[in-house]
C-alpha cells in the first residue's frame, strides 16, 4: 500500500471525499486573487450602472440615435434630397452647418432680410409670425422657389439644395420645434 499523506504531515487538510480516486486540499483561494475578484465585481456593477442608466451623460442607445441622425442629414445633404422636418431641426443644432447657413445667409440674403434677421424690404425671420409657412420644409420649400410677387428670387438653382438647406438651418437656430408658427393672412 502507498504512503498516503495525511492531515498531520501537510499545513493543508485533505477533503474527506474521493472522486476518482483523487482527492483534494482543502486550500484557501490567495488574497491577490480574492481581492481581483472583489474588484472585478465592483468594475463590473459601476460599469452596469454608469452605462445603463441616464444620467449626465448620453447612453449607449442616445449615441446611436445621435449618430445615425448625423449620418442621415450627411447623406440627404450630399445626395441633394430633401429634408424632413426632423432633420432640418438636427442641422440647425449643428454649429458647422449654422456657420455655414450663416455666411451664404450674409453674402445673399442679408440685404433684404438684414443681418441680425429682423427684416428690412424682406419679412423678420426671428418671430414666429410666417408669410408662406414656418415649418422646416417649407421655409426650403420658400427658399428654392421664391416669392416673385413679393420680389424674393428663385434660389434654387443659385444656391443648390446644400447651402439652401444650410440656410433654412440657420433661420432655425434662431427658434426652437417647440415656438408656434403664426401664418401671416
Amino acid at each position: 500500500m502507498k504512503n498516503e499523506p495525511t492531515t498531520t504531515d501537510l499545513e493543508d487538510p485533505i477533503r474527506d471525499h474521493t472522486f476518482d480516486g483523487i482527492q483534494e486540499y482543502d486550500k484557501r483561494l490567495p488574497n491577490w486573487w480574492l481581492w481581483t475578484l472583489y474588484g472585478a465585481i465592483i468594475f463590473a456593477a459601476a460599469y452596469w450602472f454608469y452605462y445603463h442608466f441616464p444620467t449626465e451623460h448620453e447612453t449607449s442607445f442616445q449615441q446611436v440615435d445621435r449618430t445615425m441622425n448625423e449620418i442621415a442629414v450627411a447623406a440627404a445633404k450630399s445626395s441633394g434630397a430633401e429634408l424632413t422636418d426632423d432633420q432640418l431641426w438636427t442641422m440647425s443644432k449643428d454649429s458647422a452647418t449654422v456657420q455655414a447657413g450663416a455666411l451664404t445667409f450674409q453674402t445673399t440674403c442679408a440685404s433684404c432680410h438684414m443681418p441680425d434677421l429682423s427684416g428690412k424690404i424682406g419679412p423678420n425671420l426671428k418671430d414666429n409670425l410666417w408669410i408662406h409657412g414656418g415649418k422646416p420644409t417649407e421655409i426650403v420649400h420658400t427658399i428654392t422657389t421664391g416669392v416673385s410677387a413679393k420680389g424674393m428670387p428663385t434660389w434654387g438653382p443659385v444656391l443648390g439644395p446644400t447651402k439652401i438647406n444650410e440656410v433654412a438651418a440657420f433661420i432655425l437656430s434662431y427658434h426652437n420645434p417647440s415656438d408656434p408658427v403664426v401664418i401671416a393672412k
